[in-house]
């Protein structure tokens, strides 16, 4: 899909779902819908559950504006979306769906690798390093990719997981979180199923919760929505309408996140000598110099990156000290965030801190973080 299709199709993909003359969509708070008079077909006597996305029965099965959304991520997705409540109940529909006997999993996002957890507790699933494909690996099994990955923001080489995965008869599901269309597009590097956590970057606005898997089969589509009736894991109906709310923006937001984010990394890394006794490390995709990196984020790089400070405590002050950056978890909102990530992430470095960076001035950020580091250093 072209920048020019990405714009329009945000805005005008639902379009064919209007069902009232408003502009903007309405918000259905209803969970229940009357029957239509001229449609009464017995359940057992549908061919398909289409006919839910003309006439809603009840919202845990389909509503107005989840249908809306559909149409608009399948686009944008260039494949069959499904949507849910969370990026956890999107990664779950794929597991449960899929059913693998074997996981091949690195690092990614901690709630990922808690529901994997569970499946191996209940159900005796395999979890595997991402080393271990080329010898382990069966048909029907899942390579699991986040790239880039959380939370580092660095990037995995999709084409190379993807070669080893279908060399085995395996599936790779590639969660593209935190790089969305336009700046990667998973299918051109061998992805099987791409999921995303729709709360981040799609929502963009801190406000909501969903998910979002992508397939390029329809009749998988179709049976991943029919789980989803009885998952229980429908994005809800307000929901759903601030994720269509937030979607006409996406673009311009995700854009100028990217452009920001490249330049602060940049300064960072460029003043490091400044902050030498307060910052060790610093991860994200444009730091990387293999050529996998820029074939892949093709329209900019994730607006995610880390540091290391050297000490816990100084992961503690440093939040304190920024006028502009929330200390909050989560990521992809206009506003920018910082979280010392040991607070959520009990697998994580605990000198580590992870920025989400929004759509502020970035040279008004940039001189925010170049004073609190300054200050730290001169406590040092």
């Amino acid at each position: 899909m072209t920048r020019q299709d990405l714009a329009t199709t945000l805005i005008h993909g639902d379009d064919i779902k209007n069902r009232v003359p408003d502009v903007a969509p309405p918000i259905n708070v209803a969970t229940t819908f009357r029957y239509d008079e001229n449609d009464l077909v017995p359940w057992n006597e549908r061919e398909d559950l289409e006919f839910m996305d003309r006439t809603p029965i009840y919202s845990r099965l389909g509503h107005p504006n989840a249908t809306r959304l559909e149409s608009i991520f399948s686009e944008i997705l260039e494949g069959h979306a499904v949507i849910y409540s969370s990026g956890l109940a999107a990664f779950h529909a794929a597991m449960t769906h899929f059913n693998p006997k074997q996981l091949f999993i690195g690092q990614s996002y901690h709630g990922v690798h808690g529901i994997a957890d569970i499946l191996s507790r209940n159900y005796g699933l395999i979890q595997r390093s991402l080393d271990d494909i080329e010898e382990y690996a069966q048909k029907g099994d899942i390579v699991h990719i986040e790239t880039p990955v959380n939370p580092f923001g660095t990037s995995y080489d999709l084409q190379s997981f993807a070669d080893k995965a279908h060399s085995r008869g395996a599936l790779l599901m590639v969660d593209s979180t935190f790089a969305p269309p336009p700046l990667q597009y998973a299918w051109n590097f061998g992805a099987d199923i791409i999921m995303h956590s729709a709360t981040k970057f799609f929502g963009g606005h801190s406000d909501l919760l969903s998910g979002v898997l992508v397939t390029k089969d329809e009749e998988v589509s179709k049976r991943l929505k029919d789980d989803r009736i009885y998952l229980g894991t429908n994005v809800a109906n307000l929901e759903s309408h601030l994720l269509l709310r937030s979607l006409r923006t996406f673009e311009m937001r995700i854009l100028k996140q990217s452009q920001n984010v490249t330049k602060i990394v940049e300064h960072l890394v460029s003043n490091r000598d400044k902050y030498s006794k307060v910052l060790r490390q610093v991860f994200h995709s444009s730091l990387q110099d293999e050529s996998f990196v820029k074939k892949q984020l093709i329209g900019g790089y994730t607006p995610v990156f880390s540091i290391t400070l050297m000490n816990k405590e100084q992961c503690k002050q440093l939040p304190l000290k920024l006028k502009y950056f929330h200390h909050a978890t989560s990521l992809g909102g206009v506003e920018s965030l910082i979280e010392w990530r040991a607070m959520t992430d009990p697998y994580i470095d605990q000198t580590l801190i992870r920025f989400s960076i929004g759509c502020e001035s970035a040279d008004d950020l940039i001189a925010d973080l170049d004073a609190a580091f300054i200050e730290l250093e001169k406590l040092q």
